[in-house]
């Protein structure tokens, strides 16, 4: 009953389904990777909030060359809590504008602090609402405190699609923090990576609005995941119902392999039993015949004898 999947049309639909059903398989596989990775992200997130903090230099690579930004650091060193000791350099601050905190738009602030040994690192401090007039109106920035500072935060990797880093008033002014850009508008080594403050001593301005960070959606991952798997099951069911249709003859209402096969038979045995029909007629024909032609020639024998 089954023959037919040897023909060329469905080797090539059952090669078709099992290169479908890899990739599917692939796109799974890939979608778990993501799910992996992102609920890692997650779990660092809120070990973060418990964990001892760091010396940043122990984290990060130290910064050579003023200008430049050191090595960035590796996904896995992403949200690592640490603490960091210097004096804010508010001559080099920069504004972030166009960040979201709870629907509104305003912007981030993010000032130099300065190592003992000349290298800083770029603290963001926090959003703070724009200036009456547009939402990229230049904000009221709150000043850094002055003296030593010792600041608790979270490292940041610099964000994807860097945009150009302006001068505006004399203040730097950016759309995205991509810390290799902004190293090098500053006159000292600053390392790869921002620090999300979390904590500060002395403390932060309450003008402030600590920035929050957003947990990855792994869950959407797990799901695409199980749906391409889903997917791959369903191609390969789709072609062995599809062969078990055809064997049975009910593909689109069309005559298949074995409604022929049927056909071809009675077609047969209506032509064997047309051809013995026929014969016998034939033969009861001549029979017929004969006694006709017996009885014409007793009648006229009967005629010829005298009374």
């Amino acid at each position: 009953m089954y023959r037919f999947v040897l023909t060329p049309r469905w080797l090539a639909a059952a090669a078709l389904t099992v290169a479908a059903a890899v990739v599917m398989v692939f796109l799974g596989n890939w979608q778990l990777h993501r799910y992996h990775e992102r609920s890692a992200i997650n779990a660092r997130i809120d070990a973060a909030d418990s964990a001892t903090p760091r010396p940043l230099t122990s984290v990060l690579d130290r910064p050579v060359s003023p200008g430049t930004a050191g090595p960035a650091p590796g996904a896995d060193l992403a949200w690592t809590k640490v603490t960091v000791t210097g004096r804010y350099d508010p001559a080099h601050e920069i504004q972030a504008r166009g960040r979201t905190v709870d629907g509104e738009v305003g912007f981030e602030i993010l000032t130099p602090l300065v190592l003992g040994d000349g290298t800083a690192v770029l603290v963001d401090r926090g959003w703070i609402p724009p200036a009456p007039g547009g939402a990229i109106a230049a904000p009221t920035v709150p000043p850094a405190p002055a003296g030593q500072v010792t600041v608790v935060g979270q490292v940041h990797r610099s964000e994807s699609r860097p945009t150009p880093v302006e001068h505006r008033d004399g203040r730097l002014d950016t759309r995205r923090i991509a810390v290799p850009r902004l190293a090098a508008q500053l006159p000292y080594p600053v390392y790869g990576a921002y620090v999300l403050l979390t904590g500060q001593t002395p403390a932060a301005d309450s003008a402030f609005a600590r920035i929050p960070v957003d947990h990855e959606d792994a869950w959407q991952n797990g799901g695409y995941a199980v749906q391409w798997w889903l997917f791959a099951v369903m191609a390969v069911f789709a072609f062995v119902w599809q062969a078990r249709k055809e064997a049975r003859g009910e593909t689109n209402g069309a005559p298949q392999p074995t409604d022929r096969v049927a056909e071809a038979d009675r077609q047969r045995a209506d032509q064997g039993g047309d051809r013995v029909a026929e014969a016998d007629r034939q033969r009861a024909g001549r029979g017929g015949d004969r006694v006709d032609g017996y009885d014409r020639e007793r009648a006229a024998s009967a005629a010829d004898r005298p009374e």
